[in-house]
């Protein structure tokens, strides 16, 4: 399997695949991701170079957002002081479900940032999902705190404030990496 960087032409693609996995957590009883995500703010990720895919042949396998942008409201200001690089939208297809590519994911971003200098690498998951936290914890995030304060609807409750951080560590996570590496 190899991993690349998204394109704009990946738009519909990775919507569909949000939409997916949205559907099947629906299943197992939870509210994550029950929001359509906006085609233009996934497409400016794209664009800014914060997109990956795991390709098996052609088909999508997983994704993942990785990039120095932080929600506002999530960190402090010590910790921002410190490099980090921050996962979200880790989605892996149900095809492929049970063959550790989040894990692998997880490998991958840690490693391209520690070849960035990155001291942290951090992430926020859905405050209600406690099956997805647990599943952090086994590789090898440490939880920070629960934010539940702050939410970017006029304040209200938060819905993915459960923060997590591991270091940035050289990794072997056996993509063929087809990405622009630092």
């Amino acid at each position: 399997m190899k991993i690349s960087a998204a394109r704009p032409g990946d738009v519909t693609k990775l919507l569909a695949f949000r939409e997916e996995a949205a559907a099947w957590l629906t299943r197992l009883g939870s509210d994550q991701w029950q929001r359509p995500y906006p085609a233009d703010r996934l497409l400016a990720t794209i664009q800014a170079g914060s997109v990956f895919m795991v390709l098996d042949g052609d088909v999508t396998a997983a994704t993942i957002t990785l990039s120095r942008d932080v929600e506002e409201g999530l960190w402090t200001e010590p910790e921002l002081s410190e490099l980090s690089s921050f996962v979200t939208k880790l989605t892996v297809a149900r095809t492929h479900a049970g063959q550790n590519l989040g894990g692998r994911l997880l490998d991958w971003a840690g490693d391209r940032a520690y070849r960035e200098g990155v001291k942290w690498l951090r992430l926020d998951a859905w405050t209600t999902n406690e099956a997805l936290q647990r599943y952090y914890l086994r590789q090898g995030f440490e939880h920070v705190r629960t934010v539940r304060e702050g939410g970017a609807v006029n304040g209200g409750p938060r819905v993915s404030g459960w923060l997590a951080q591991r270091p940035a560590s050289p990794a072997n996570h056996h993509f063929i990496d087809c990405t622009q590496s630092p």
